[in-house]
């Protein structure tokens, strides 16, 4: 157990022990009033004076450690320590050349490198929790680590805390403190001051510790400590290290670059062997092998796949996805069940009362969203506060028995807290009932709700010190505690709870949320247990929220569907209104198959699975179901997606293969147990992330065809030579140039590609599937040898048809394979041959090859280079020549539709 205590140093020496204090008393220490907050000025003053909210970690490597890490390659070494002795025997040019593309190639290296690091820390960034705090009067959302000492700060379930904390107000709040005690139970905290001299971390019950989990409740108080201050940061030279983890596809990845250098060794060996045994010199055939190993061998190709994830992730990031975990890109193409919630993801999380059966009426409210403007109706007559007090006292009781809070923010109200509650504070609004004064109406005591009760109460006390229960929530749940109705201003024995039922049951048809509302009247000496409590209530309506369904929902569905991907909506809502939510969104034609909670209550996992594949639509269903669901959709094969936004879905966010947290309505646990956080909770962008991971794949899985091609034929041209007694057809310069140039940024621009128009009308990939399934191993040594093979005739035709000039020769196989290369790269962009995707549709790679072609005739026609490289200019004829032989590959295999 750790003992640490919080204090903090204010004003001199004296270590404050806040456990101890008054609420009163810490304002005053720390110059903020609970009621208005730090001013934006003090805080930024803090937040200079005592640093960002968070724990040192690992220091970062610098520029120049990074730099120099791009030549720790053994086969860059062994080149190197080769061009040292090619300078010391006086062969200053070749020795010279080398080392620039040594260097170049290290540049390229560590702007990938580079490029990777600043796109993880962007996702970081964005991935980092959000913390309310109230400066200037206002509630606002702003970044854990920006919070300062004094800040006034709200914390809720399913909340990490962001730094150690004073409690003020609470209700019903349980920290689970295992990060900092080890014990894995929740806490439960208080507001009053300890008056002890020492008190055990364990012990602080007035306290909430950055790190520390809410599981239940919520509660409001001053930060004290931040930083490596608070009591975590205590003992955090346990997090000081962090091990990067590499993904499954990078993982075989270096397997596959492990197993290609021994081949590649092996190959080279056998070229500088046999060119010794033909006569070569040792020198020349030592260098033009230790060349060739370095431009065929893959070393960068994990670099180039990190690259090539997070710049997916940036573009998920744009159209609001942030990938928490990497190996999630690789896993969304795999995805064939998409498990959603209905609130805010099907819909559009704008809950607004539509209905309210109150009185024995079911009465008509008009207006939309959060906007105000608004009448309530029964039949043609309008209900006003004089003419229907009874409405009044329901609103009065919605609007006091509620966790949100409304704000204006350009001119429109704007919801702080469940849109639920905020719908039902917009509907106050819209009768007149606009702020409740605290000295007439305060609550007491609050039992927050919770998936088990499906309902939350509080305690209220009005201006003549009466005291009440009020509780809303799930109809079955709120009817079967009460014993009376509310009709015509008088309270009478609820004789047939059932019809009320069944009127629930009539608005969730015409996809009304029901919400029903009840009231009990208490004496100061009754039991505050809430069993107690919340029983012989006084019946007094229904409220009906409408969440319509997003706009672009419809198409979405369709398109996984199209995609060999099921869409399966899990919601807490009644029966009928999931069903009319289903058919509107096009879950299921007719008549969807719905299974409720309590029918999975009486499965096992083994039964559901039986059955499950049938089902669309769970309702009445509690976070906790959702981990059978996920294991039952597992156990038939399935890879699964999990929506969540509550601490009780984080399990099956975790045990899902994809689990998707909400940036908007999620807590911090269920965010930190995701793989993927959708910043505008939409399923639209479930759909957009995983057609973007499908892509990411695919342009993972056409540069390693384009590099491995591309090695095949170097490797081939340089064997296929010495085996048939020809000299080098390629000098080790210009190897080492021929794979800085068409290796390099063509390749990444491959990792740039769009997404194919048919990316989500192809069934999902198996997660089960090797990098050169679906013939990929074959496109990469059939394209590879007819690249060996043209650029060997060329050799071989212009070596024999100008009176032996090698370095014209040479000059020409060079540009042959440079070329066949280049235009490969646009075969490798799609498997219907080279013009079944238009080639502008990556402006990239048009770059690129066009940056390579301008480097390759630089190095042809420069003087200065063509000393370096051992070239000569060519003619319009040799260019034609070498056009013709370069294109062979791509008119034998690449117009090709199938193979």
């Amino acid at each position: 157990m750790h003992t640490y205590c919080t204090s903090i140093k204010t004003g001199g020496d004296i270590a404050v022990k806040w456990y101890q204090l008054e609420s009163h008393i810490i304002e005053n220490r720390l110059s903020v009033k609970h009621e208005k907050g730090l001013t934006n000025q003090l805080a930024m003053q803090r937040l200079k004076q005592y640093g960002v909210n968070k724990l040192k970690t690992a220091e970062k490597e610098s520029l120049w450690v990074l730099f120099m890490k791009q030549f720790q390659d053994f086969m860059v070494i062994i080149l190197l320590a080769a061009t040292l002795i090619a300078g010391m025997l006086g062969e200053f040019i070749d020795a010279t050349a080398i080392m620039v593309i040594v260097i170049i190639n290290g540049c390229i290296g560590f702007f990938q490198e580079q490029k990777a690091e600043k796109s993880l820390d962007k996702l970081r960034e964005l991935a980092a929790p959000k913390t309310r705090v109230f400066r200037e009067g206002q509630w606002k959302t702003i970044p854990a680590e920006d919070v300062v000492i004094g800040d006034i700060v709200r914390i809720k379930t399913g909340d990490r805390v962001p730094a150690d904390i004073r409690i003020f107000n609470e209700n019903s709040l349980e920290i689970e403190e295992s990060a900092l005690t080890g014990e894995s139970y929740p806490v439960r905290k208080q507001s009053k001051p300890i008056h002890k001299s020492e008190v055990a971390i364990q012990d602080q019950k007035n306290m909430a510790f950055k790190g520390t989990i809410v599981t239940k409740g919520n509660a409001t108080g001053a930060i004290v400590q931040t930083g490596m201050n608070t009591a975590l940061g205590q003992i955090a030279s346990l997090l000081d290290s962090t091990e990067k983890k590499l993904t499954p596809l990078e993982l075989k990845l270096m397997e596959l670059g492990k197993i290609l250098i021994y081949i590649v060794l092996l190959l080279t060996a056998a070229t500088v062997f046999i060119g010794i045994f033909h006569g070569e010199p040792i020198y020349d055939m030592f260098l033009a092998g230790v060349s060739l190993a370095v431009a065929v061998i893959p070393e960068g190709l994990p670099a180039i796949v990190t690259v090539a994830l997070s710049l997916g992730v940036q573009r998920m990031i744009k159209r609001r996805a942030v990938v928490r975990k990497l190996n999630a890109v690789e896993t969304l193409g795999c995805a064939s069940i998409i498990c959603t919630d209905k609130t805010g993801t099907i819909t559009e999380n704008k809950m607004t009362v539509k209905g309210m059966y109150v009185n024995n009426q079911f009465v008509t409210v008009s207006g939309d969203g959060y906007s105000t403007g608004g009448n309530f109706t029964t039949g043609k007559s309008k209900l006003t506060r004089k003419n229907a007090p009874h409405l009044e006292q329901m609103l009065l009781y919605g609007t006091v028995c509620n966790d949100a809070q409304l704000y204006v923010r350009k001119g429109h109200y704007v919801v702080d807290g469940d849109p639920t509650d905020g719908a039902l504070l917009i509907a106050a609004r819209k009768f007149g009932i606009s702020h409740i004064d605290s000295s007439k109406m305060k609550v007491i005591k609050q039992f927050p709700f919770d998936a088990i009760n499906k309902r939350i109460s509080a305690i209220v006390e009005d201006e003549n010190k009466r005291r009440f229960l009020v509780a809303k929530g799930a109809p079955e749940m709120i009817v079967s505690r009460c014993s009376h109705i509310q009709e015509n201003k008088s309270t009478n024995l609820l004789q047939k709870p059932d019809q009320l039922l069944e009127q629930a049951n009539d608005m969730a048809t015409q996809a009304f949320r029901t919400i029903a509302i009840a009231v009990k009247p208490l004496q100061k000496t009754n039991s505050e247990n809430r069993n107690d409590l919340e029983k012989e209530m006084t019946f007094i309506g229904f409220y009906g929220l409408i969440d319509p369904p997003r706009k672009e929902v419809t198409k979405a569905v369709e398109e996984c569907r199209q995609a060999g991907i099921k869409t399966v909506m899990i919601t807490g809502d009644h029966k009928q209104t999931a069903a009319a939510i289903a058919k509107d969104v096009g879950l299921a034609k007719e008549h969807p198959v719905i299974m409720e909670g309590h029918e999975l209550n009486q499965m096992s996992v083994k039964e559901l699975s039986q059955v499950i594949e049938q089902v669309t639509v769970f309702a009445r269903v509690t976070p906790e179901h959702k981990l059978k669901i996920v294991k039952a959709f597992q156990s038939k094969g399935h890879i699964v997606a999990m929506t969540g936004d509550g601490v009780n879905d984080a399990p099956a966010i975790k045990a899902s293969d994809i689990g998707i947290s909400m940036g908007m309505t999620g807590t911090d646990v269920t965010k930190e147990a995701s793989s993927l956080i959708l910043m505008d909770d939409n399923f639209n962008t479930i759909k957009e992330a995983i057609k973007e991971g499908r892509n990411i794949y695919e342009n993972i899985r056409k540069f390693i065809r384009y590099l491995l091609t591309s090695n095949v034929g170097e490797i081939f041209v340089m064997l296929a030579a010495m085996l048939m007694s020809l000299p080098l057809p390629l000098i080790p310069v210009q190897i080492l140039w021929v794979n800085l140039v068409t290796d390099g940024f063509p390749a990444l621009a491959l990792g740039l590609d769009t997404p194919k128009e048919n990316a989500m009308k192809e069934k999902p990939r198996s997660p089960k599937e090797g990098i050169f399934a679906r013939g990929l191993g074959f496109k990469i040594l059939s394209r590879g040898l007819l690249i060996g093979i043209v650029s060997l005739a060329a050799f071989m035709i212009s070596y024999d048809g100008q009176s032996a000039n090698l370095e014209y020769a040479r000059t020409i196989t060079f540009t042959t394979l440079v070329l066949a290369q280049l235009i490969h790269v646009f075969d490798c962009r799609a498997d219907g041959g080279i013009f079944s995707r238009n080639p502008f549709s990556n402006l990239y790679l048009i770059g690129a090859v066009l940056s390579s072609l301008i480097l390759l005739i630089v190095v042809i026609y420069a003087e200065g280079l063509q000393l370096i490289f051992e070239t000569t200019a060519l003619s319009v004829t040799d260019w034609l020549f070498t056009i013709v032989l370069s294109i062979i590959p791509t008119i034998l295999f690449g117009f090709s539709k199938k193979e």
